[in-house]
This record gives structure tokens, sequence and C-alpha cells, in this order.
């Protein structure tokens, strides 16, 4: 499916999809847990699906709508019956592929092409480790993915520099095992994620202590926990609502976004960028609303997004529209990604007109602002869910194509509704 999109000029307020990432921490951590949980706002979403029917595959019930769902947990997993397939979701094999270790049998996990061909090396070598057997089936650490419980326990030590979602699917898995684990994750990425992880996990009543010392993390986790996670309410994205804000910035517009409330989410750092870039951002956290209003100029910036690399794209976009250079650095995890979204914003972005100097662990965008930016330009997203909405908040600008759109269903359905609504102009074909 391709947008075409018309310069258009966005108005008035929508409200910010829930996270993506706890919803899938949620429903993961409820899973394991002995009694009944309510999670408030969830995302339905292609990649959440995804997570639900993993839950299921273990033997949890699980029921919702677009506000709640009901998930009944299980204290002691079932094996599951049948391949778990966890189509583009990296996430969901993560974190299940720990989890599933915890069955008394053996289980296979696989997902999409895009999905087969990222590493899971450190996190089969971590479950090894800790007592279970888990291996690819190709021998290069990319699934097809099979794990054999049950885990046990012990100790390990993880590289976090490719993706901190294996740290997260041992922190839901250790505290289940009978014994008690040492976890040490090496030169982590992307921290807050894991700082969500070990959110959900408290308020299932899990203690796992750690120490930090630069971006390395000891987690020192008591074996034979039990869960008891009753109720989680999701706030809102920051990652998606990013693509809104930028929109507003871009197309000369001021814009609300709802339901962005103060949480461990790193990608609240999206608002300090914007200001830093000559946006007009206010946030009233109480309200959980932020306000955006373009001051008709942006001016480039230097900015690590190690921590935040889901923004890459956005801010990338907004870079092409700077005046000046805004360079992108810290993000090397990003060429594991859905696709090598720094190689793959830099052949979009040249497209644009603009130049674009690509380094190993990011971009140097350079551009003498809007002006210089071409029009009608025909971008694709390569099937990737944060290009496809990057690349159309660029053409709202101005004006043009991007093809492979239909992958926002991944993390945003309502993408293309919420900017119908701000009275974005755009066809879908």
């Amino acid at each position: 499916m391709k947008a075409i999109l018309h310069r258009s000029e966005l108005r008035g307020e929508v409200e910010a999809p829930p996270s993506k990432s706890y919803t899938h921490r949620a429903i993961a951590v409820a899973s394991l847990s002995a009694c009944s949980c309510e999670i408030e706002r969830p995302l339905i979403c292609e990649d959440t699906k995804a997570t639900i029917r993993a839950a299921k595959a273990i033997g949890a019930e699980v029921e919702y709508d677009a506000r709640r769902m009901r998930v009944e947990g299980v204290e002691r997993l079932r094996t599951p019956d049948d391949v778990i397939y966890a189509a583009n979701s990296g996430t969901t094999l993560r974190f299940f592929t720990a989890i599933c270790s915890l069955c008394e049998g053996a289980a296979v996990l696989t997902g999409d092409a895009s999905l087969r061909r990222r590493t899971n090396k450190p996190l089969l070598k971590a479950l090894n480790d800790l007592g279970a057997e888990a291996f690819s089936t190709k021998g290069d650490g990319t699934a097809p993915l099979v794990v054999r419980g049950r885990l046990r326990g012990g100790e390990t030590e993880i590289d976090g520099s490719v993706s901190s979602q294996f740290a997260s699917a041992l922190l839901i898995a250790c505290p289940r095992c009978e014994n008690d684990s040492r976890i040490a994750v090496r030169n982590a990425v992307s921290v807050p994620y894991m700082r969500m992880t070990l959110e959900v996990l408290r308020a299932a009543s899990a203690e796992i202590p750690f120490i930090c010392e630069a971006n390395d993390f000891i987690f020192e986790i008591s074996g034979g926990q039990a869960y008891n996670l009753k109720h989680f309410k999701v706030p809102g994205d920051f990652s998606s609502a990013s693509y809104i804000l930028a929109a507003a910035v871009l197309t000369g517009s001021s814009v609300a976004v709802r339901n962005l409330e103060p949480s461990e989410q790193g990608d609240v750092k999206i608002l300090e960028i914007l200001r830093e870039m000559g946006a007009e951002v206010s946030w009233n956290k109480e309200a959980g609303v932020v306000h955006v209003r373009d001051s008709g100029k942006l001016e480039g910036i230097s900015v690590d997004l190690r921590e935040n690399p889901d923004l890459a794209p956005t801010v990338a976009v907004l870079g092409a529209f700077a005046e000046g250079r805004t360079e992108i650095k810290g993000v090397g995890h990003l060429r594991h990604k859905e696709t090598d979204r720094i190689s793959t914003l830099a052949t979009e972005l040249r497209k644009l007109g603009v130049s674009v100097e690509e380094r190993e662990d990011g971009l140097l965008i350079s551009s003498s602002g809007a002006k210089a930016v071409k029009s009608a330009v025909k971008l694709d997203a390569h099937g990737d869910h944060r290009l496809a909405m990057a690349l159309c908040v660029a053409a709202l600008r101005t004006g043009g194509e991007v093809s492979g759109v239909e992958s926002v269903s991944v993390s945003y359905p309502e993408f293309f509704e919420h900017l119908a609504a701000l009275g974005a102009d755009f066809e879908l074909k």
C-alpha cells in the first residue's frame, strides 16, 4: 500500500496511542501471574497480537476490546503444541523464547522474513548458561529458535549492545526459576526499556535489585518468585506521538496530543529535541497533554539517541528540514531492526535533496532548510513501520508518495486516522 500525501497544515488534538512496549510487558508478565489481570488501555496492533498468541500458547487466557484486556495467567506453563509465530515482533520472539524455557518440554518460535534475519545470539547463550537448551535451527542465532526447559538459574553475562530485549526477556523469566540468578548486562543500549520491564515487574510484586555503573548492569534475582499482576494501566506512547508532534512542527501547525503522562519511557526526549531545534513545546504533566507549535524555523542539533533509538527516524526527518547540521549518534544498534535503519534512512533522505553522511553509529544530515528540500518525491518505507510514519511526516510538508505504509499497523494502527482528524490531505492506494 502507498500513501499519496499533499502539503497540509495540521490543527487540533488527538490522543496518543497506548504504549506498545508497556503492552508487550504487561501481557508477558500477566501470563505468568497466578491471578486474573486487567490491562487498561492496551495497544492492539500486529506486534501485540503476536504477544497475545504467544501468551495463549503457554496456557494463558486472553480476552480484549479496544479499552481493556483480561489475562488469566498460569502458574505452571503449558508446553506449546504448535510453533509460536511472532510475525514481525522482535519483542514477542525474545520475551517468549525466555518464557518458554520455563516449560517442561520444547518450544519452537519463528517470525516473518524480516524477523528471521535478526540475531538472538546473546539471548541463546544466556539461556544455555542458565540451564535451558536453546539454539537457532540455522546455527546463526536467527529464528527459527528452539528452546527446551527448564531454566534453572545461575550466572550469565550478556552483551547488551544489540538490543535491550535480551535483558528484558531474562528479567521476566528468571524470577520464576527455582534457583537464584545473577545477570550481568554489558554495554547496554536502550536502557529505558529495561526500566519499563522493571516497572511492570514491580507492579507484579517481583523484586529485582541491581547495581549500575555507566552502561553495565548487574541484576541479582531471587528464584521462586510468584507474580501477582492484577491491574496495569498502559501509558500513552511517546514513540508514536513523536510523528504527530514532528508533523505539526514541519507543517507550521499547532497540535495538542493527549494521553502523554510521565512514565519510564525514554522517548519523552522528543520534547527536549523539538525545543532545542526551535519548536514551541509545553507539557502539562498532570493533565497528560503536550502542545507543540512551529516557531517558523528549525535549527540542526547534535543528539545522542543511544537510549532512544526509535526516535532516530523522526529526528532524521526533522533534520532534513532544519538549517545546518543534524547529527544523530549512538544508534549503531539500529542496523539490527526491521531494516538497517541507518542505511535506509540515508538512502531515502537523499531523495529529498539533502546531504546525508552515513556513519557506523548514526547519520550526519546537512540542509539549508525547508526551502532546499525537494517536493513530490517518491519514498519507500521498505516495510518498516517507523520509517513509514517518519517519511509520511516529511511528505506532509513537501507533498509526495510513500510506499510500504501498510506496515504502520505493526505499532500505530490509527496513524492515518489521526492524521485525517488533524486535517492532513492524503490518499491511500
